[in-house]
């Protein structure tokens, strides 16, 4: 990293929760009312991000900013982006019939313009963990221009006892370790004490210590260039489907089939949690609870910050 680059945080806050049913983004977990954002923030800025980015759909974009604009103020510089239905389309996909975003790629580039040195990408509505965010920090201190880096979780630990989660399983790595295949499986659950994928009607079991995804990223800014062209590719081949979706985990995995770059996995994966359920919320208050009377976070998160 150059010195006089600063560290930048794209939060993925965009998503539409219907399985939760409601605007998970911005629900309360802390003790005193914080989202799990708020967490985020905390431990990323302790890591030494000093640029936020925010993107989000148009209808929370205030509310988004009434919520968080004030804790991080003299803290970073901060930034809202729009990930709007037609951002990086292409003119010559024509008329496109969708309802939803174009997925986490998708989101990633709504940060082309803001941000111009490394980063870290990562859901609004998960918990990663201080360690994450540190362990991205390191990386980028001595990682090359063409090295990218994936924080990774173990799939035994990132499950829900409430339905099927979407992870980004690692199943293929090279003799150093860099990633050589994700494979984005969108219907993970456990059955009879066993983890298994179901795709379609074809149902496989998961070695539970499979090193996943939660969509905690380390990127170059280089990422930007080489996924707006594969987006781009994307939109033309699927602009009649209106369910597709490029997920990072598509686009991380050809850029390593193209060898345009390597993708590392690094620890700082200790802790996970998120709301993918309503009935995830109890659980992940109470954890969150149980971090603060460790001491780990204080009980109002921004008063002592």
């Amino acid at each position: 990293m150059k010195n006089n680059q600063k560290l930048s945080l794209l939060v993925m806050a965009a998503g539409m929760g219907s399985r939760y049913g409601g605007i998970k983004q911005i629900d309360g977990f802390g003790p005193s009312g914080e989202t799990i954002m708020d967490y985020s923030l905390y431990d990323a800025l302790r890591a030494g991000f000093t640029n936020i980015v925010f993107v989000v759909r148009e209808e929370i974009k205030e509310t988004v900013k009434e919520m968080f604009l004030p804790k991080l103020k003299g803290k970073a510089d901060v930034h809202f982006e729009v990930q709007s239905l037609d951002r990086f389309v292409p003119a010559s996909a024509g008329k496109v019939d969708r309802k939803k975003p174009w997925g986490t790629t998708h989101a990633m580039l709504c940060g082309k313009d803001v941000i111009d040195g490394p980063f870290a990408v990562i859901n609004a509505d998960d918990f990663y963990g201080r360690d994450s965010f540190q362990s991205l920090a390191d990386f980028f201190k001595t990682a090359p221009d063409n090295h990218h880096c994936m924080v990774g979780y173990t799939l035994k630990n990132v499950l829900s006892e409430h339905g099927s989660v979407s992870r980004g399983v690692a199943e293929e790595r090279d003799a150093n370790g860099h990633l050589k295949k994700l494979n984005e499986l969108t219907k993970i659950v456990t059955s009879n004490g066993k983890i298994v994928s179901i795709e379609e009607t074809v149902q496989r079991e998961l070695d539970p210590l499979l090193p996943v995804s939660m969509n905690c990223w380390g990127f170059q800014s280089s990422i930007f260039d080489l996924s707006e062209r594969m987006f781009v590719d994307f939109v033309i081949k699927n602009k009649d489907n209106p369910s597709a979706e490029f997920y990072i985990a598509l686009m991380v995995s050809e850029l390593i089939r193209q060898n345009l770059g390597k993708v590392n996995i690094i620890g700082g994966g200790n802790t996970w949690f998120g709301v993918t359920y309503k009935e995830d919320k109890d659980e992940v208050s109470g954890k969150i609870k149980e971090l603060v009377k460790k001491g780990v976070y204080p009980e109002k998160l921004w008063s002592t910050k």
